[in-house]
């Protein structure tokens, strides 16, 4: 069983990865806050010269190719927006779950001893029971370690695939650019 000093020594080290994942929390919102900031103080500094540029405009064929010339820096940048947003909830998801996975190593261990010394003490002709309990954990500890594979593996697809449609976009973009500046 477990002593007063050794829970008292979990509860510390809960508390201290509780603080840990708070602090990466705050990091991913403050990043998520610099990039909204960032976006949008280009998006008024831009919005502006595009305003001062359409003032500027003088026929209509004029006005069309400046439209069209915005195009597609607007579809990079969304792009790139995206990019920084699907970095920052990576990273910080990331952080998340190495804790969880640290702390899930951690509390199987225990309980493997749990099992160990309730193994070492367990009456005689309890070996039975005691072999299906340890079979049982390491099934557990199994299947768990499945999922975790299968989590990974749907990560790195759901990554790839992102990274495919924000190619795919600025390819359409630019595709899209190149056709109205040749229809001028």
């Amino acid at each position: 069983m477990l002593t007063p000093e050794q829970l008292v020594a979990t509860q510390k080290a809960n508390l201290e990865t509780l603080h840990g994942l708070t602090a990466k929390a705050f990091e991913g919102v403050e990043k998520l806050v610099e990039l909204n900031l960032q976006a949008t103080k280009a998006a008024l500094n831009e919005s502006a010269e595009h305003t001062q540029a359409l003032l500027s405009v003088k026929d209509a064929q004029e006005l069309i190719a400046l439209q069209a010339s915005l195009f597609q820096p607007l579809a990079e940048k969304a792009a790139a927006y995206s990019r920084h947003l699907y970095d920052i909830a990576s990273g910080t998801s990331a952080e998340f779950s190495k804790a969880f996975e640290g702390k899930l190593a951690e509390s199987q261990s225990q309980f493997a001893s749990v099992v160990d010394n309730m193994a070492k003490n367990a009456p005689a002709g309890s070996e039975t029971a005691v072999a299906m309990m340890k079979s049982a954990v390491a099934a557990a500890n199994n299947a768990f370690e499945s999922v975790q594979k299968a989590v990974k593996q749907a990560s790195d697809v759901a990554e790839a695939n992102f990274n495919a449609v924000t190619t795919s976009a600025t390819n359409v973009a630019k595709s899209a650019t190149s056709a109205a500046a040749k229809k001028r």
